[in-house]
């Protein structure tokens, strides 16, 4: 049983990048990722926690519980799209299927929230109407259900560039995707986010909106890839309690990372200058929250790998036949 001076204690060893003796080693925001033979790819989640575009921390077991979450999704939605999972040689890695990414965000909304400049209720509370090319009524309440999961795209920002939004019709019209490629896009993400909001309410949470990300097989397929319905890429409010929250006005429960954030926005940080020291509890806090999402969703215990991280998976990689 994880407590919080267990958490505490393994707070300098959170993994923060590898270095396995594997060639062509890449970095993302979370993910280290080594090219294999045979079209595959061996993706690591490390224990960085990033938001505002920055990493703020590693987290213990958080890498675990993102890779392990988003294997939990792949198997709940197989049947709904292919993904990319090949193998799991480790609790923090997986080998995947190569698939060039699309260069288009799938962010499907179920309510009208969010305080970010690309938010819905920012832009409703602005007076606009028309937002990602979809009509609004009059009247909505900022944390209110859509009356349908709607789908957001935005670019995807390489090169540091950031994300921009886009209509559905813009996706095609500007050539990101062709249009068959973006209609079973768009049917496998609102299954795929419906599959997910029915998961979560049998756990007590309100899956809010999320991210996801596609790519092209060597084969042709389109497959889901990278992360699903985890804390890093959705919003999740406890179900218990938003009606009478919601009904008094009040900010919903989160259930996610937003916390962290606000921990920094408290601090008047929103990314840019120097990140400010936060107490240790917080990390500790996260780990807990982590952990507790991925019990909640997969009806499962979690059972915390060994530390070091980088260790385990070189001896696990060798068992796989990954290493020599």
């Amino acid at each position: 049983m994880l407590t919080q001076e267990s958490i505490l204690e393994l707070l300098p060893r959170a993994v923060r990048e590898t270095h396995l003796p594997l060639p062509g080693r890449t970095s993302g925001k979370v993910r280290d990722w080594y090219e294999l033979p045979e079209g595959r790819r061996l993706l690591v989640v490390t224990d960085r926690l990033s938001a505002f575009d920055r990493v703020l921390a590693c987290v213990p077991y958080k890498g675990q519980v993102l890779n392990q979450l988003t294997n939990f999704w792949f198997a709940q939605t197989a049947d709904l799209i292919d993904n990319h999972l090949v193998s799991v040689p480790d609790p923090n890695a997986v080998v995947a299927e190569l698939a060039e990414p699309f260069l288009v965000e799938v962010v499907v909304r179920g309510y009208i929230t969010g305080v970010t400049t690309t938010a819905l209720w920012y832009r409703y509370s602005l007076g606009e109407r028309q937002i990602y090319g979809y009509t609004f009524p009059e009247g909505l309440q900022k944390n209110s259900a859509l009356p349908e999961p709607i789908i957001t795209p935005t670019t995807k920002g390489v090169g540091g560039a950031h994300d921009e939004r886009l209509t559905c019709a813009e996706v095609v019209a500007r050539g990101l995707l062709d249009s068959a490629t973006w209609d079973q896009i768009q049917a496998a993400a609102l299954a795929v986010f419906q599959r997910g909001q029915a998961v979560a309410s049998r756990a007590g949470l309100i899956l809010v909106d999320t991210k996801y990300e596609f790519g092209r097989a060597a084969d042709g397929r389109v497959v889901l890839i990278d992360e699903v319905n985890t804390p890093d890429s959705s919003r999740f409010w406890k179900a218990a309690s938003y009606e009478s929250r919601h009904a008094a006005g009040e900010e919903p429960e989160n259930f996610d990372k937003e916390f962290v954030r606000l921990a920094y926005a408290a601090k008047g940080y929103h990314g840019d200058g120097q990140i400010p020291v936060m107490p240790v509890a917080l990390w500790a806090a996260a780990c807990e929250r982590y952990v507790a999402i991925y019990e909640m969703l997969t009806g499962r215990t979690f059972a915390p790998g060994a530390y070091p991280v980088e260790e385990r998976l070189i001896d696990n990689l060798r068992i796989a036949n990954i290493l020599n």
